[in-house]
């Protein structure tokens, strides 16, 4: 789960790990308020929950009210990566001689805490990692244990900082460690760490990602009002009604609503889509044995996405009946209706039933089934895909 700058900066400041003066607004007016207080030349920093801001322009500059006014304006305009701008964060403009880098993580491999430093700040770490991996210096401390003097002086060093630079940026690293450890993070990073003219360092920039499995031991978080997120963005609002409902539920770039039967079935037909050429347009599962309600709701997120062009069902029965699959489509075809065509296929526990519920329901009520395609085991699961992958390119 990622935390956005502004936030992690607020737990930088509380570790002692110093940050620039600087203050979150949400309106153009407020923005024109938090520049008089600081004094110009000031930044404005677009808070969004994804990387890439500074190359979409999600970063400005400006030197008087007049530029601030236009620039946060368009700010507020944007959208990054499909995330709105609703949060700049105003800051004091910094007088920068140098930039490095400072992160810690898991080392999976070693099962270990891995602190990295890199003389090269405000960059793409993985990319120099791929370029010159002899410039990542890392530091690795066993999980039980803390990150001592004598190791922040040895990262230090190791950048090709001598004395007091030396001593300045190994503090910093043991108090990241220290917010590393506290807060159960996955990643947490100073993108760039910058020197400042004056001698002095600071963390011109934070970027959090936290377990979001141990946000329980962490009720500090609900009382800043941080919830549990996406971890690239913020979630959809089609995202935030699935949540609501309790289904787990992603939203994706492709056309084809996936309409699943259990996690393990839907990354299968995930798979299947992207091989024949198509493109998902969400994750979904239903979970171990649905209801027919929920198979219901199901199927409203995915109609009433815009995005989606054709929905793909692909069921199989085990703890899950494909009889209530059958009586859930049902539900959605009568208490909501169908506007766009959905081909679908189940087998497995209660297949028959289901095949008996979709053909008595036909015969009653055909107007409900003029957008759907159903099949049973005797259609292979690829031709269903190829068929779910033709009708959406048809429908552009």
């Amino acid at each position: 789960m990622r935390l956005y700058e502004f936030e992690g900066k607020q737990l930088f400041a509380e570790a002692k790990i110093p940050i620039p003066e600087g203050k979150i607004v949400t309106t153009v007016d407020e923005a024109v308020e938090a520049a008089n207080k600081l004094g110009y030349p000031v930044v404005l920093k677009s808070q969004v929950l994804t990387g890439g801001r500074g190359k979409a322009g999600g970063i400005q500059f400006a030197d008087d009210e007049k530029q601030l006014r236009q620039k946060a304006e368009a700010l507020f305009k944007m959208k990054i990566k499909g995330y709105p701008v609703e949060k700049i964060l105003v800051e004091k403009k910094l007088n920068i001689a140098s930039e490095y880098y400072l992160g810690v993580t898991i080392d999976r491999v070693n099962y270990q805490w891995t602190v990295i430093g890199c003389a090269e700040g405000g960059v793409d770490i993985e990319e120099v990692a791929a370029k010159t991996p002899e410039k990542i210096i890392r530091v690795n401390i066993d999980p039980s244990d803390k990150m001592y003097g004598y190791q922040g002086n040895e990262l230090g060093n190791r950048m090709g900082l001598r004395g007091d630079d030396m001593k300045a940026v190994g503090g910093i690293a043991r108090k990241l460690f220290n917010v590393f450890c506290k807060y159960d993070c996955k990643m947490v990073e100073i993108n760039p760490l910058v020197k400042l003219t004056d001698g002095s360092f600071i963390a011109a920039d934070s970027r959090f990602s936290l377990d979001d499995d141990a946000l329980f031991r962490h009720p500090e978080f609900a009382e800043r009002g941080i919830e549990k997120r996406h971890e690239e963005g913020e979630m959809t609002p089609r995202e935030r009604q699935a949540r609501e409902w309790g289904i787990p539920y992603l939203d994706m770039d492709g056309n084809i609503g996936m309409f699943p039967g259990g996690a393990g079935f839907g990354i299968m037909g995930n798979d299947f889509i992207y091989h024949y050429g198509g493109k998902p347009a969400n994750f979904m599962d239903s979970g171990g044995g649905p209801s027919p309600e929920r198979l219901a709701k199901m199927l409203v997120l995915l109609d009433e996405n815009p995005q989606v062009k054709v929905i793909f069902g692909a069921r199989f029965g085990g703890i899950s009946r494909c009889d209530d699959f059958a009586n859930g489509v049902i539900m959605f075809l009568k208490d909501h209706g169908l506007s766009k065509p959905m081909v679908m296929r189940f087998t497995g526990n209660e297949w028959q039933a289901g095949v008996k519920i979709f053909e008595e329901e036909k015969k009653a009520n055909p107007e409900l089934f003029e957008k759907i395609e159903i099949h049973g085991i005797e259609t292979p699961i690829e031709e269903i895909s190829k068929r779910a992958v033709e009708l959406a390119k048809e429908a552009g």
